[in-house]
């Protein structure tokens, strides 16, 4: 039996389609945030019946959130999307950005390609509070499911700086 290891946080990463040139997608790792925390959210159905002493509980759906935040940084296209959705305030699907959440310690690599099987869902990107920090210029807010998840193959062949979906 093989002997379990722990799973670093820096080994799960996500990753923000974030729109280029042409209107191409370029799903980049997300950078220098001090949060990203998943909440799965069930929904719950309760009910007694009237010939038991006791309530049953059944999870009828999700709503899963992330909540983010991040230190600003120059020059990183996740979080200036993030500021541009914030600061333009942003509404409806022009505030839906498509996430990446791959767990490294699962990939395989040939050649410097890493390929791995990961999760795919849409969010609605929710800004809560800017510039709360003294000494440096902070964001944050929630990512809200806007959809349900996939499940993708991935590519990296730059170290995980930005993954492709295999198609």
């Amino acid at each position: 039996m093989p002997n379990p290891k722990i799973v670093e946080r820096h080994k799960i990463l996500a990753f923000m389609g974030v729109v280029g040139t042409g209107n191409t997608v370029t799903y980049h790792r997300i950078k220098k945030f001090t949060q990203f925390t998943h909440s799965k959210n069930p929904i719950e159905y309760n009910r007694q019946y009237v010939d038991e002493p006791f309530q049953q509980t059944d999870v009828v759906g999700f709503a899963p959130s992330y909540a983010y935040a991040f230190d600003k940084h120059t020059d990183l296209p996740v979080q200036n999307d993030i500021v541009d959705i914030t600061n333009g305030e942003m509404l409806g699907d022009d505030a839906i950005r498509s996430f990446i959440i791959v767990d490294t310690t699962t990939a395989t690599e040939s050649s410097g390609t890493y390929t791995a099987t990961a999760i795919k869902r849409d969010y609605s990107v929710i800004p809560n509070s800017e510039g709360d920090n003294i000494n440096i210029y902070t964001y944050s807010g929630n990512l809200k499911a806007h959809g349900e998840q996939s499940t993708v193959s991935i590519s990296s062949t730059d170290d995980w700086q930005t993954v492709t979906i295999n198609t």
